[in-house]
């Protein structure tokens, strides 16, 4: 019998953060996925070895997890003031569809640093050392992202002594800045940084009971409840959740009760075809834990500890989107997240997740009795780890 032989497409494996991703300029796609659609979903699974119902993506680029499940698309912007164009394509592990509804803050640290090196910025802007700056398009939720990526001997520097707990090893700084990254009017995420127009509402969820919550968009559609409401200290580390079911049917349940007050999908039972966003996290006041890699983070180094949920489990660091979640409504006097840490006005804040500590800064500032937030700051790493093709049968799209 006849066989398809597999097709070549240039890909680049990036860590951004504590996420790894494919990464591909878009002309690179083959011309059917090159627009979305099927065949681009298609192209994405199949890269990332997805659905696979044994849940490890084996047969493909992904590593099982929801920071490893991740495409992301680059093309020139047809935006003025703006370099490139961002697409996220968080990967579902075991269901068949690529969920294109929020950005990954993490690998967005990736991005300035893959459009220097594959010819996305004129060669006259990048010094021989020094910082360029990258105006990033996210495409998902129509925002820009500023990057300010480091150049040695006129290329990307990669390697350096910045330290980011949940990775491994040292490596070149990559500031962000997230510009108003709180929702617009027509966004997908309601229309406001607080879309029931409350900072904290009770959240009626079945079968677990009625929860203060903080409901943001802001980086990324959130959903905060206090830890202590739900019976945890804030100081939990992945198996404490992960290997509960019991909890992981709860945290879902809160999602999508938290999705439909929010106005993010009109039946609970969407919430499943929409893992991505929103988010769901808990707080707690400042404690000292001992971190997933042994380290101790004592109370008096945090300002409040948060942690997170993404595509269905506690995620082992924080996602960068609900990083810029948690700035901004730290900044907001009266939110949950800014009562763990302490209340009152503030522009930064160091929280501590399983894997160690993070800070991020925010400035907010009330408009005609509205709360607006002008950008979100932090700092994430980026590495290339392998480039040149993937591949994948050529009937598979």
């Amino acid at each position: 019998m006849a066989h398809v032989p597999q097709i070549r497409i240039p890909a680049t494996y990036i860590r951004g953060g504590t996420s790894k991703g494919v990464f591909f300029r878009v002309q690179d796609l083959p011309e059917a996925a090159q627009v979305p659609g099927k065949a681009r979903d298609a192209v994405l699974m199949r890269v990332i070895g997805s659905p696979d119902p044994y849940g490890k993506q084996i047969d493909g680029m992904g590593a099982a997890t929801s920071s490893t499940s991740k495409t992301v698309l680059v093309s020139k912007s047809s935006r003025p003031d703006h370099d490139v164009d961002y697409l996220f394509g968080q990967v579902s592990i075991d269901q068949p569809f690529v969920d294109w509804s929020g950005n990954c803050g993490n690998l967005s640290a990736a991005v300035g640093p893959f459009a220097v090196s594959n010819g996305f910025i004129d060669a006259a802007r990048i010094p021989q050392n020094g910082t360029v700056t990258i105006r990033i398009w996210q495409a998902n939720i129509g925002k820009t992202i500023i990057s300010h990526v480091p150049i040695t001997n006129g290329a990307v520097q990669e390697t350096g002594d910045f330290e980011l707990d949940g990775v491994t090893f040292p490596a070149a700084e990559v500031q962000l800045e997230f510009m108003d990254p709180a929702a617009d009017e027509g966004d997908d995420g309601g229309g406001s940084m607080f879309p029931t127009g409350n900072l904290v509402d009770d959240l009626e969820v079945p079968g677990v009971g009625t929860l203060k919550a903080t409901m943001i968009n802001a980086g990324i559609p959130t959903i905060f409840v206090n830890a202590e409401a739900i019976g945890y200290t804030g100081t939990e580390l992945q198996e404490a959740i992960n290997g509960d079911p019991k909890a992981l049917a709860m945290f879902e349940t809160i999602r999508a009760y938290g999705a439909k007050r929010m106005g993010l999908i009109r039946d609970i039972d969407e919430a499943a075809r929409r893992q991505h966003t929103p988010k769901v996290a808990f707080v707690a006041k400042p404690a000292t834990y001992t971190a997933s890699s042994g380290k101790t983070v004592n109370a008096s180094d945090v300002d409040l500890l948060v942690r997170a949920l993404s595509m269905g489990k506690l995620h082992h660091a924080m996602m960068g989107t609900a990083a810029v979640a948690i700035g901004t409504a730290a900044a907001i006097p009266g939110t949950l997240v800014n009562l763990a840490a302490g209340g009152g006005e503030r522009e930064a804040v160091r929280f501590g997740h399983p894997s160690g500590t993070l800070r991020v800064g925010a400035q907010a500032a009330k408009v005609d009795g509205e709360w607006t937030v002008t950008k979100a700051i932090m700092s994430r790493s980026a590495r290339v780890l392998m480039e040149g093709w993937v591949r994948i049968p050529g009937d598979a799209f």
